[in-house]
């Protein structure tokens, strides 16, 4: 019987299991083989997630969406973030949302532009998106430059409660924006159902799998990120760059592939859709709710961000702005917006 990729990999989570807590093996075996076993659970979480949603109907199935799009990427940071891993937690917020922006949608871009001179999307789909990012850049800045401001140490904590009250914001306007998405304004947004493969699964072995993943990931995020520094000193990198780049491709990885897959097959609204949906849900959802968990968990975990990734943040959003707001696209715009990409890259490797 042939094997499926995400099959072959689940033998990574065994190994790191192995690596990390039997043999106590070096810190950059554990590393790599607890990013190679998350690929694998994360996409079984997604699978899981379309397959409840399939049998839930469209309202309900959109908030398991929302809710789970981003689970292990969240579960990641959550740990990163009770280890008190503070700025890799930030980054990985920031390099999420951008890996979003210009890789994926830029890959999706050339996939669904290699056969058609051009490409026609959701205008109103894309503008909301806009709009929600536009939104997210506004709540780094004000933090940023109140630090700016009031660099002393005894800001910190005024830094800290201004970051959980934009937070109540941002989640007040995602929830506002699902009421719109999928109820008052539903006609204008298409609603057209991720394509499943295969016979559709039943609710209980939807839950279990999603369970068992979750749990899968919660432990593979325990040696990934306990061995991140070391390993990322081994490798030479920095800490901004394992969170700007690294941990964001590894947590969205299967939702990526998904988008580059559908785009190539035609589908260019699902696969934008899957790009700028996990962006703004990065944004108003998950970095809000690891502000709260940082007061949950002693941390101070605060939207305060570095200059860098905020100036990064906004001209990745103008740049997807001005290439998605007219519904119209082609491969070039694709290989553009990997272009910035490469820049943010390089720009963090040297950070």
């Amino acid at each position: 019987m042939r094997l499926s990729w995400r099959e072959i990999l689940l033998l990574a989570v065994p190994v790191s299991i192995v690596l990390g807590y039997l043999l106590h093996a070096p810190a950059v075996w554990v590393f790599v083989t607890a990013c190679l076993g998350v690929l694998p659970l994360a996409g079984y979480m997604g699978q899981a997630t379309e397959h409840m949603a399939h049998r839930t109907g469209p309202t309900i199935g959109g908030l398991l969406n929302a809710t789970f799009g981003n689970a292990a990427e969240l579960i990641i940071a959550l740990v990163a973030l009770r280890a008190g891993l503070v700025d890799l937690v930030k980054a990985s917020i920031t390099g999420s949302i951008l890996g979003n922006l210009l890789l994926i949608m830029g890959l999706a871009l050339i996939a669904g532009g290699l056969n058609k001179s051009e490409l026609r999307f959701n205008r109103v789909n894309a503008g909301m998106s806009a709009g929600m990012l536009a939104l997210a850049v506004v709540a780094l800045v004000f933090p940023a430059l109140y630090h700016a401001l009031h660099p002393e140490a005894a800001a910190r904590l005024q830094e800290v409660r201004m970051s959980e009250a934009v937070s109540v914001i941002l989640l007040l306007t995602y929830a506002f924006s699902l009421l719109f998405t999928l109820k008052t304004h539903r006609r204008l947004f298409g609603g057209e159902a991720h394509p499943l493969e295969g016979p559709v699964w039943s609710k209980r072995r939807a839950l279990l799998i999603l369970g068992a993943a979750t749990a899968g990931v919660a432990v593979e995020s325990e040696l990934l990120v306990h061995a991140a520094t070391e390993a990322t000193e081994a490798f030479g990198l920095s800490p901004v760059f394992l969170g700007l780049i690294i941990i964001p491709i590894i947590g969205n990885a299967a939702e990526h592939a998904a988008a580059v897959v559908l785009s190539r097959k035609g589908q260019i609204d699902l696969g934008l859709q899957i790009a700028l949906g996990s962006s703004t849900q990065i944004a108003l959802l998950v970095a809000p709710i690891l502000v709260f968990a940082g007061v949950l968990m002693g941390q101070d975990m605060d939207l305060v961000f570095r200059p860098f990734e905020v100036a990064a943040l906004g001209l990745a959003t103008a740049v997807t702005a001005i290439i998605t707001l007219d519904g119209e696209s082609h491969w070039f715009e694709g290989v553009q917006l990997l272009a910035v990409y490469g820049m943010v890259a390089v720009g963090a490797y040297f950070l």
